[in-house]
């Protein structure tokens, strides 16, 4: 069976790779951070005797062939990009965990009908361009000129980051793979919520992937002097912005499922003295059923108009990005139940809140998630955890999910 106490060294020596000050790590796409990150895991699968690649997107493979190197694969992966200042484990567990299925199936001389694969998919998370989700992306085809054109903060492009980086957009085409290629995709990943721990449960089955919008809104109002202004004559972007945030939070809290968060959000000109002119602000929404998220999303975006037609102030929303929600396979999740109940696991279902790489590759083939417990839901934070015991109980039903789906002679 897999090794936890190598999984759980690999682990800790990739959380060193943009280690911060701050306790954190810091691996957003194409950086040396995250090409230190991916030599790294390259040299794993290279340990793990399997065949390594490198796409035109940046994804990186290892593969281990089957007795039948023409059968659609088995792909198992994550990503290894990370927010700012985040945890050790969300991504890198999914794709260390996939490289120990493959190094113990090596090492035991394990056969099976098809070949498995292993990938760490390029941005995931979407912290540097506000696109997240690049490679999974490129791998279904779906990744477009217009979303290459996505900028930082510093207004370098994804097209552009992606040369610097030594790759050709113009090729990111040839990272797409046909719909025969593979037989299912399957992601071990931390829960990032409290539900498993509650439940006292090592791992859980996820049954689907909420989908999330993503929106940029853009208040202006006028920027004025801050004490020759009256209260009455002004228009403040901020403080209408403050009450849309107010907005988004209770009407995703009136549907019970809903979740919404403005996590980022500039005033300009910035000045303390200074009425802000203008406001930038993110808003990420997200539910498992879609229609729920979309009433929810239209009701924030009436009730924004009129707080804005109120205070005479201008408004603009942009819309970054919007996905389904991505239900799990029947299938996958019955080869999840029976490798917990051979481990002795109660098998337990939960729907991700998160979005996962699994919801692009859904659009391909059949997808599965494995959920790891979270130390108190944290995630996103240098505090995430998840246990050794934990971690290595994950990749163990990975394993046996694997082996069944890949056919073991």
């Amino acid at each position: 069976m897999v090794d936890g106490g190598r999984l759980w060294k690999r682990l800790s020596e990739l959380a060193e790779i943009g280690r911060r000050e701050e306790g954190g790590v810091a691996r957003l796409s194409f950086t040396q951070e995250e090409r230190a990150a991916k030599d790294l895991v390259a040299s794993y699968m290279g340990e793990a005797n399997l065949a390594v690649r490198e796409d035109a997107a940046g994804n990186l493979y290892g593969r281990r062939e089957g007795r039948d190197p023409e059968a659609p694969a088995v792909l198992m992966g994550s990503h290894v990009d990370s927010v700012l200042n985040g945890g050790d484990f969300d991504g890198p567990l999914g794709v260390l965990g996939g490289i120990e299925v493959l190094q113990t199936m090596d090492e035991e001389g394990v056969e099976t009908e098809r070949p498995v694969e292993v990938v760490a998919f390029t941005d995931e998370e979407g912290a540097r361009f506000s696109l997240g989700m690049i490679g999974s992306r490129a791998l279904t085809g779906t990744l477009s000129p217009e979303d290459l054109r996505h900028e930082d903060r510093d207004g370098v492009s994804i097209e552009r980051a992606m040369r610097d980086a030594g790759l050709d957009p113009g090729k990111v085409g040839e990272a797409a793979r046909s719909a025969d290629a593979l037989a299912a995709y399957l992601e071990m990943h931390i829960e990032q919520g409290k539900v498993l721990e509650g439940e006292d449960l090592p791992v859980g089955v996820v049954t689907g992937i909420a989908g999330p919008v993503w929106l940029r809104l853009l208040f202006s109002g006028e920027a004025g002097h801050a004490g020759t202004t009256p209260m009455g004559a002004r228009r403040d972007a901020l403080a209408a912005a403050a009450e849309v945030i107010g907005i988004v939070e209770s009407e995703a809290a009136s549907t019970g499922s809903t979740v919404g968060t403005v996590g980022q959000i500039e005033a300009r000109p910035g000045g303390i003295n200074i009425i802000p002119g203008r406001v930038e602000l993110s808003l990420d929404l997200r539910d498992i059923d879609e229609a729920v998220r979309d009433r929810a999303e239209g009701r924030i975006r009436e009730l924004a108009g009129e707080v804005c037609g109120r205070r005479g102030i201008g408004l603009e929303f942009e819309e970054l990005q919007r996905l389904p929600p991505a239900p799990c396979s029947g299938e996958i999740g019955e080869a999840i139940v029976a490798a917990c109940e051979r481990e002795g696991i109660r098998p337990y279902p939960l729907p991700s809140g998160a979005g996962h790489d699994g919801m692009h590759v859904a659009g391909l083939c059949p997808m599965g998630m494995i959920f790891v417990r979270s130390k108190d839901g944290i995630s996103h934070n240098p505090k995430e955890w998840s246990s050794r015991e934990d971690c290595e109980a994950g990749c163990k039903i990975l394993y046996l999910t694997v082996l069944d789906l890949a056919k073991r002679s």
